[in-house]
């Protein structure tokens, strides 16, 4: 049924040019690769009564957002091909040094995911 990697991370607000750029490049990379799809959002309508908002859970501080992003692939074998091909591509790396990144790594959060329900 598919497989997806499904990113949660804080980003102050005034990075999120900065981000879409790096996210632009990171999408075309893993889509050359083979994922199916790449999707990077950022919140929008976040303070819902319902649940737990996503920068609650994200813990973001004042003047931050939460970006919301996923990769799809056909399984987990398959993840795992096209991130092995993705960590070797020259590319990815002159993205830049996590510690580089425009939000901080270290509150990110990340998972693989059997799809449970789905087309």
């Amino acid at each position: 049924m598919g497989y997806v990697d499904g990113f949660l991370l804080p980003i102050p607000k005034k990075n999120i040019e900065r981000y879409r750029r790096i996210a632009r490049q990171a999408e075309k990379i893993w889509r050359e690769h083979g994922a199916l799809d790449y999707k990077e959002c950022v919140g929008d309508d976040l303070m819902t009564k319902m649940g737990i908002p996503f920068p609650k859970s994200a813990k973001a501080k004042t003047g931050e957002t939460v970006i919301f992003a996923y990769i799809v692939y056909k399984s987990r074998a398959h993840r795992d091909r096209v991130n092995a091909k993705v960590m070797k591509d020259p590319r990815i790396h002159s993205m830049g040094d996590h510690k580089d990144m425009p939000f901080d790594c270290k509150r990110m959060a990340y998972g693989g995911f059997k799809v449970l329900v789905g087309a």
